[in-house]
């Protein structure tokens, strides 16, 4: 064998070994496993519209948290309303409220109201299901803007509902490719 021949094909098992060794690492990543997690429940969060059409998804996996955050139409602050997909279906984990502004304050009973160190509160603790894994939502204008809130792999993002469906009546549902 020539020495060029050997040293080629030297280089052909270093980077199978390097290819192997990648491969490895990937399989053994977070986001693989979340990757196979959601290809195992393909449960998404959807928005659908009034006519049954779909204008967001994000797809799920057990324990998925988001909010809806808004700015309230008054007082001109954001205020959250956090989900988390648990058990199969949606519950209402915790809302944040940085004023007792008009339509806003904590029920007795639901959930514990912590303040947030910055002259606002938390209500914690609400563990609520949402009957039905869906509830419906009149979309604010841009000004109030209505939006989706999550983490990812590549840091916080947001998808406004306001710019794809202000004025409308829409629907925030958990559906799975099962559900008829």
């Amino acid at each position: 064998m020539s020495r060029r021949h050997q040293s080629l094909q030297q280089r052909q098992v270093g980077r199978a070994w390097w290819l192997a060794l990648l491969l490895c690492c990937l399989a053994l990543s977070p986001l693989s496993s979340q990757a196979e997690e959601r290809a195992k429940d393909p449960t998404v969060l959807e928005v659908i519209d009034a006519y049954g059409e779909r204008l967001f998804s994000l797809p799920l996996v057990e324990d998925d948290g988001w909010c809806l955050g808004w700015n309230h139409s008054v007082a001109k602050f954001t205020v959250l309303d956090c989900y988390r997909f648990r058990e199969g279906r949606m519950w209402l984990e915790r809302s944040h409220q940085p004023d007792f502004a008009a339509g806003l304050g904590h029920t007795e009973g639901r959930g514990e109201q912590i303040s947030d160190g910055q002259g606002g509160y938390w209500i914690v603790d609400i563990d609520e299901p949402v009957p039905g894994s869906r509830y419906v939502l009149r979309v604010g204008s841009a000004a109030v803007d209505h939006r989706l809130i999550w983490d990812s792999p590549e840091g916080q993002r947001q998808a406004s509902l306001s710019d794809i469906a202000a004025g409308q009546r829409v629907t925030l549902q958990l559906h799975k490719p099962d559900d008829v």
